[in-house]
């Protein structure tokens, strides 16, 4: 009898942002093989018999095949056992999950996807950045560091040309590199960038800079994220951000007169 594979985003690193189904799964699962990156507390809502595998690869460094975990999760199911590949971020993103989907369906062995918060989401909410600008940045584009050194497919005008955001996954040390490609692109020297280190996590740390001075960002905890446009420019504690949003009782009158202010409260207790 042939058990079921769950392909589970883990989210960006607070256990908090797991979702519901996702907690659900994990709790009635028989094995889990787990990325390096999720945490212990995540790993938690597994029960305490349940078989857990590390089949993480880090910084180019693995201690177990693609196709040994392809075979892996194959064999447990063929078992009979409700078997969670527990991927960090969302499993679509960068994950292998085609490769996973692949040999699996090929197997013969029934699966199902369980989305996550990816990285994205999770550091640029950490960060107070909003990943999308009306006036600013009207798309969004991810791509991977690995990249951005060697047997480069990427089409760096038309990343610049098109205006959107851009957020690097896995983007290495190689800041000098990126920066190089992106400014012989187009890209203005004054963009505003930022490094997201541990997103989402109690080690959480997040460097601003701009375009032109990125190549001396320091190398922070890995895993990072590299996020690139105007919309950095909102971030929390940004040194590029020259006009703090006020808080103040003049910008409010200014802003929202005592009258408009007053027939909101006055609609919101007749409600």
């Amino acid at each position: 009898m042939k058990g079921k594979v769950y392909l589970v985003g883990a989210g960006p690193g607070d256990p908090e942002l797991l979702t519901l189904k996702a907690a659900r799964v994990l709790k009635n699962a028989d094995a889990v093989l787990h990325d390096d990156l999720v945490g212990p507390q995540i790993l938690d809502f597994a029960p305490p018999h349940a078989q857990r595998y590390n089949v993480g690869k880090r910084c180019g460094k693995t201690n177990i095949t693609q196709a040994e975990i392809n075979f892996l999760m194959v064999r447990l199911a063929s078992l009979g056992l409700r078997v969670v590949r527990l991927k960090g971020g969302d499993p679509l993103v960068f994950g292998r999950a085609a490769e996973e989907i692949a040999a699996l369906r090929q197997a013969g062995i029934e699966f199902e996807v369980v989305p996550g918060i990816t990285a994205a989401l999770g550091a640029c909410a950490s960060a107070e950045i909003p990943l999308t600008d009306r006036r600013s940045s009207h798309a969004l584009i991810f791509l991977a560091g690995h990249h951005a050194v060697e047997k480069d497919p990427t089409n760096w005008q038309a990343l610049v040309s098109s205006g959107a955001t851009l957020v690097i996954y896995m983007p290495g040390y190689q800041y000098g590199k990126i920066s190089t490609k992106l400014r012989a692109a187009g890209l203005a020297v004054e963009t505003p960038c930022a490094v997201v280190s541990r997103a989402t996590t109690t080690d959480e740390q997040v460097f601003t800079t701009d375009l032109e001075n990125l190549p001396g960002a320091p190398q922070l905890a890995a895993p990072t994220l590299l996020v690139i446009g105007e919309v950095v420019r909102h971030a929390a504690h940004n040194a590029l951000l020259k006009q703090p949003i006020s808080r103040n009782s003049e910008f409010l009158q200014q802003n929202f007169p005592v009258g408009s202010v007053h027939s909101i409260l006055d609609e919101g207790r007749t409600a």
